[in-house]
């Protein structure tokens, strides 16, 4: 009950000091949403093999979309004429960044890592995206098919209606309205489940791993990082989630390279969307996605952990102080607020995990009943008289 209790102390105090960091974040990702078009954006990366990848991680730095969310994004890129490159360094910089994990990372850990994050993020993103397109011989066909539809309520499909008509029909504040809504009924709906875990799983790292595991296993070096990165690359994790349990390894002395290892390969991979950037750009443009993005990731986090050695300065000393200049009331509003819109999306998606799991079990019962009435048929086919009853011979007895 103790080990419980000190766990969610520590999760509480975590989410103290990321709720109004976290909440601003979401926020401005939903602007961004009403505000930007998609379409005009991809017409911008269809040609060029480096300024398309450039356009291409640069967009992707402040979209909050996790590594399995940005699939769909990089497939209507691809659709639309983006090169290899320019959907590549899309598919890392977007999932390793965020402005919701950019200002989360500057509550929770420090102006160094705030930054480093997203700079790791888009040099691994044009590197891997330029590699692809000086490899890749075959020519780029662009064809467009711009989508024009309303991003503030769906009123126009932009067919009938012309942008120049469409453009009367939402004031500023019907775009800033839309996009706030947008920003907690869909983006936070999609984080939620993901943020709160992160929350759990730092505060069960700070209360119950020793420091001195974390120290001899992850504490710098070359395989701190590759262990980092082991542990990484699997993992199911969006860039938000990941930043409270990079907060909780540096605290239990995890050095800051080794942490931003794990913030980049983490966010960026798992199976499932490395199942599905082989299927969109093929197998060399996905060896390159892992390998650049390896490297890239190691490398910046030895080069980080020398900054902060040649700066005499400790991550774990000056980590989580940008959030102590909000007041104690406002902190506490934001974690509350927080909490309050996160019921619905954490309840559906537990709701959604049982479903599975009732269809699943129904699944099994079927077969089962399959292999009772497969057994029965076996038996009558053994029976000498041919009279099967309760899965019973006849003869028997």
């Amino acid at each position: 009950m103790n080990y419980i209790l000190l766990i969610l102390d520590h999760s509480w105090k975590l989410l103290l000091e990321a709720s109004i960091y976290v909440l601003f974040g979401i926020l401005v990702a939903g602007l961004l949403k009403v505000f930007l078009n998609p379409a005009s954006i991809a017409r911008h990366l269809g040609s060029g093999r480096f300024m398309s990848t450039i356009k291409a991680a640069i967009l992707g730095i402040p979209i909050p979309l996790c590594s399995c969310g940005v699939l769909p994004a990089a497939a209507t890129l691809k659709k639309q004429g983006a090169s290899n490159g320019a959907v590549t360094a899309f598919l890392i910089s977007t999932p390793e960044s965020g402005v919701d994990s950019i200002a989360i990372t500057y509550a929770l850990l420090d102006p160094i890592m705030t930054v480093a994050r997203p700079v790791i993020a888009f040099l691994s993103a044009v590197l891997a995206g330029i590699m692809e397109n000086l490899l890749d011989r075959s020519p780029v066909k662009a064809t467009f098919e711009p989508d024009l539809a309303c991003t503030v309520d769906g009123c126009c499909d932009g067919i009938n209606c012309p942008p120049e008509v469409h453009s009367k029909h939402h004031d500023l504040k019907d775009k800033i309205r839309g996009g706030l809504r947008y920003a907690i009924t869909d983006i936070w709906y999609d984080l939620a489940p993901w943020f709160f875990a992160g929350i759990m799983v730092a505060g069960i790292i700070s209360a119950a791993v020793p420091e001195s595991v974390m120290n001899r296993y992850l504490g710098g070096g070359f395989h701190s990082m590759l262990l980092a990165m082991v542990m990484g690359i699997p993992l199911y994790i969006c860039a938000s989630a990941s930043t409270p349990i990079a907060a909780a390894l540096i605290l239990k002395g995890v050095s800051p390279g080794t942490a931003l290892v794990f913030l980049i390969t983490g966010p960026a991979t798992n199976v499932t969307s490395l199942s599905m950037v082989l299927k969109i750009l093929g197998k060399r443009a996905t060896g390159i996605y892992l390998s650049v993005l390896s490297l890239s990731a190691v490398v910046g986090g030895l080069i980080l952990d020398k900054i902060y050695r040649s700066l005499d300065i400790s991550a774990r000393a000056i980590m989580g102080q940008s959030s102590e200049i909000l007041p104690c009331w406002f902190r506490l509003a934001g974690a509350l607020f927080l909490v309050l819109i996160s019921i619905k999306p954490i309840s559906g998606a537990l709701r959604t995990k049982r479903h599975h799991a009732g269809e699943s079990s129904q699944h099994s019962a079927t077969e089962n009943d399959e292999s009772h009435v497969a057994a029965g048929i076996s038996g009558k086919n053994q029976c000498s008289c041919g009279c099967i009853k309760d899965n019973k011979c006849q003869d028997e007895g």
